[in-house]
């Protein structure tokens, strides 16, 4: 067995494929194939089930491929150590985020990361949560900026801060008019949602007592799958929503009928956090990151008092 081998074993339980993992790891799939039958034999377990249709992964070969990725990680952190005697934040960190964070904050801190940690280099993937959790766990990102909680012992976050939401309205809705918007006006507004999968769209439905979506009517057929979209919407005087504010800086906010507003109550606002794997070695790389988010945050929103990174990172 050697790293080779796991590397074919994580390539294959990854793309499902034995023609794509071989392309992935840049060798014919006669040689990987070969390899991995190898592994099974001198292991004495099948590792994938194989029909003419679909590779699936045996049940022992699920846990053969975790111990694997950890493997291949922790390979991939002695290669880290070695060049972090020379630079410690010097190479790719692999950053997920959710779509409706990621073209908002990413522009904040981009030019401020390259210009503090030069050689360190933001590899940036937009996706939703459970997508993002799902390759944070695949060891294929090695952290991800997320506004929901998550009860996995694997992982660890860093609450980062605050965001409320701000209540976006057609300038000719009834509520531009009104001084203070309560709970009640919430509660009876035409609100307009993002599809299903995005974790704001919930959050939304909490703020405003809203129980279940839409059923039938026109609320129930406009949904959007990008926030740029659900605004638009809201310009054209479909309804309105609620935006987090990190958003309020965007393009949208000039000459598209758009009125945004903040809301005085203290539920309406999500937490953002890093979320990594416990077990991830480039302890200096989030700490720089983290830094560099709470440094340049607009006064929009509400930074928490950081944990020790130190102690956050090492999960205690």
């Amino acid at each position: 067995m050697n790293l080779r081998d796991l590397k074919y074993v994580a390539a294959v339980a990854e793309t499902r494929h034995f023609g794509r993992a071989a392309e992935r790891c840049f060798v014919s799939q006669p040689t990987l194939s070969g390899q991995i039958k190898k592994l099974e034999e001198e292991l004495g377990v099948t590792i994938f089930e194989r029909t003419n249709r679909s590779v699936e992964v045996s049940p022992i070969g699920q846990q053969i491929i975790s111990h694997a990725r950890q493997v291949l990680e922790q390979a991939a952190a002695i290669q880290e150590v070695a060049r972090a005697h020379q630079d410690p934040l010097a190479g790719p960190l692999r950053i997920g985020a959710i779509p409706t964070l990621s073209p908002y904050l990413m522009p904040v801190i981009l030019v401020p990361l390259k210009r503090r940690y030069p050689q360190l280099k933001l590899v940036l993937s937009e996706e939703l949560t459970h997508a993002l959790l799902a390759r944070l766990h695949q060891h294929e990102l090695d952290a991800i900026l997320l506004a929901t909680s998550t009860e996995d012992g694997d992982l660890a976050d860093i609450p980062l801060f605050d965001e409320p939401f701000w209540l976006a309205t057609p300038r000719s809705h009834p509520l531009y008019a009104k001084d203070d918007i309560s709970r009640e006006d919430l509660e009876s507004v035409d609100l307009l949602l993002l599809s299903e999968g995005h974790c704001l769209s919930q959050q939304v439905m909490d703020v405003c007592n809203l129980a279940e979506r839409p059923q039938q009517g026109e609320m129930a057929d406009l949904r959007a799958a990008s926030l740029e979209t659900l605004l638009q919407l809201v310009g054209a005087g479909f309804g309105c929503t609620l935006v987090p504010a990190l958003a309020i800086r965007g393009s949208w906010m000039t000459d598209t009928g758009i009125i945004a507003r903040p809301l005085n109550l203290p539920d309406a606002y999500r937490r953002i956090s890093l979320v990594y794997r416990r077990s991830f070695p480039r302890v200096p790389a989030l700490e720089a990151l983290v830094e560099v988010i709470l440094a340049h945050l607009p006064n929009t929103v509400r930074r928490l008092a950081p944990t020790p990174p130190n102690r956050a990172l090492a999960g205690a």
